[in-house]
């Protein structure tokens, strides 16, 4: 395990069935016309029937408008309906679409509309100021190159607009950026192949069934939305989607009686506060069965409380932007592997773990994570990020560290690049710390991220104030981010004050040391408010 020929499925590298996202979506309509498909919290069902004809009427809307088959269409949605309508009236085109996370604030949206070059720009019209921003910034990227048209959502009639620029760019039906694992998000292009890939993978190893409930509490514009609207054709099962994570949203979730609750530690944290709440004896979720969920650095015990509390647990699941659900655990799985590991290999999947000489890593050992077959990207928007990310023989080198045991379950034991996971998404410190370093209060700089119960990792800016006697406070670097476009997930949590950084002899600031020095429960920790 682990060698040159990695542990997982078939190859599927370049390969494809054929299929595609829409005729999954189509044959499941004919398939299940009356059956609820999905629904918004507060809303009333929508069958697949209903879903089909609105998906054709809007898709319609959007040929009048000019999007043709490898029109780039951008879109920042929240989850819901509509946004579900969309996403599919867009796979009817043929169109490449570029899902924007809502949490994209204008310096992440300029960087993306100068290389994506989108033609249409779709952004929620319920928020007029997130609306007059985005058409700012379009303009902005339109004096550069082709003009950018903005629809907002719900206020302008999607059928009507000026002529759309002809398509360009890289083939490809999906743009999905990465949330931060460098200075700037990476553009990613995927095929259908590899989000049907991930799918399926839902499928197989959560043996879902046409009368699961789904709460979809990730955004449907990160990569495993389509993931999951794609497991839901397949099998028929119905979707609640949930806009914003609240407690009225967990509400909602029991009163769907959910069946599948995802997605990651912070929201099965979430739930086990929201028991503890209930009185003795009464289930927050009765009918629940599996709790799906990425993110590493959960608490090891997690999985053992989830069970206790509510009767089934962690279902573990690897992934990236470029490689979506490549690796996942199973229904049946050990409490150890379901505590400490991530998963096997995806059925259409291949993982490896080489060792720094880039030979095989032995089972047991730690080296960096690569992954091949039909889960993975077509490359990246930029082709020299391409070449850099894989191997001459084909693989992907994630950067991640980890280990294969014996039986292919892979474990994740860190980071090769200096990258933040907070609330299972990624925060580039280096990103942040070119922000902060613009501020007049700040000489010197460096971010960290520490381990936090709530969220896995914060935020932790350690400042060499530019004047002793009156350093940035917490709020003060917090609002120079939101003046800076930074997003707000990217902003510092905790500051600490220091005379100079801990440097290494060729200048590098030493990260470890100051980790060290800043575990949680440290008295000069101060807690951003959130």
């Amino acid at each position: 395990m682990g060698g040159s020929d990695g542990v997982g499925g078939s190859d599927g590298v370049g390969g494809s069935d054929g299929v595609s996202l829409s005729s999954v979506f189509d044959r499941r309509v004919r398939t299940s016309p009356r059956a609820p498909a999905v629904r918004d919290v507060g809303g009333e069902p929508v069958s697949w029937g209903e879903l089909g004809d609105r998906v054709t009427a809007l898709a319609a809307d959007l040929a009048a408008r000019g999007v043709r088959p490898a029109t780039v269409v951008s879109w920042q949605l929240p989850t819901s309906v509509e946004a579900i309508v969309l996403l599919l009236a867009l796979c009817r085109l043929g169109a490449t679409q570029n899902p924007l996370l809502p949490v994209y604030g204008d310096r992440e949206l300029d960087f993306i509309l100068r290389q994506a070059r989108p033609a249409l720009l779709i952004v929620d019209g319920a928020d007029p100021a997130r609306t007059a921003a985005a058409r700012r910034v379009a303009a902005a990227v339109a004096r550069d190159g082709a003009p950018i048209d903005v629809l907002a959502w719900g206020k302008d009639s999607p059928a009507r607009g000026g002529p759309l620029a002809p398509p360009t760019g890289v083939a490809g039906r999906w743009y999905f950026y990465t949330s931060g694992t460098t200075s700037v998000p990476k553009g990613v292009v995927h095929a259908d192949r590899a989000v049907l890939a991930a799918g399926r993978t839902l499928v197989e190893r959560l043996g879902l069934r046409p009368d699961d409930r789904y709460g979809a509490v990730f955004p449907l514009c990160h990569v495993g939305g389509p993931a999951w609207q794609v497991a839901a054709m397949l099998v028929g099962f119905e979707t609640l989607c949930v806009a914003r994570f609240t407690d009225e949203a967990i509400s909602a979730l029991q009163d769907f009686d959910v069946t599948i609750a995802g997605a990651g530690p912070p929201f099965f944290l979430a739930y086990l506060a929201a028991q503890r709440a209930l009185p003795a004896g009464r289930r927050l979720f009765p009918s629940v069965r599996a709790f799906p969920g990425g993110g590493t650095g959960r608490p090891p015990d997690l999985d053992a409380r989830m069970v206790a509390a509510f009767g089934a647990g962690i279902v573990p699941t690897y992934g990236l932007t470029e490689a979506p659900i490549v690796c996942m655990g199973r229904l049946g799985d050990s409490p150890a592997q379901r505590a400490t590991t991530e998963g096997i290999a995806a059925p259409t999947a291949r993982l490896r773990v080489t060792a720094a000489d880039g030979g095989a890593a032995p089972a047991g050992s730690d080296g960096e994570i690569q992954l091949r077959g039909d889960h993975l990207m077509l490359g990246y928007l930029d082709p020299e990020l391409t070449a850099a990310a894989m191997t001459p023989d084909g693989w992907l080198r994630t950067g991640d560290l980890g280990r294969l045991d014996a039986a292919g379950y892979l474990t994740v034991t860190g980071r090769i690049k200096d990258v933040i996971i907070r609330n299972m998404e990624n925060v580039s410190a280096v990103e942040v710390e070119q922000v902060l370093a613009t501020h007049p209060g700040v000489t010197d700089v460096s971010v960290i991220g520490l381990p936090d119960g709530r969220t896995g990792e914060r935020v932790c800016a350690v400042i060499v104030p530019a004047a002793a006697d009156a350093p940035p406070s917490l709020a003060d670097l917090t609002g120079w981010c939101a003046r800076a476009g930074l997003m707000k997930q990217k902003w510092p949590e905790q500051v600490e004050l220091v005379d100079e950084l801990p440097r290494n002899p060729v200048g590098k600031v030493a990260k470890a040391q100051l980790r060290e020095r800043y575990l949680p429960g440290a008295d000069t920790a101060a807690a951003a408010p959130r």
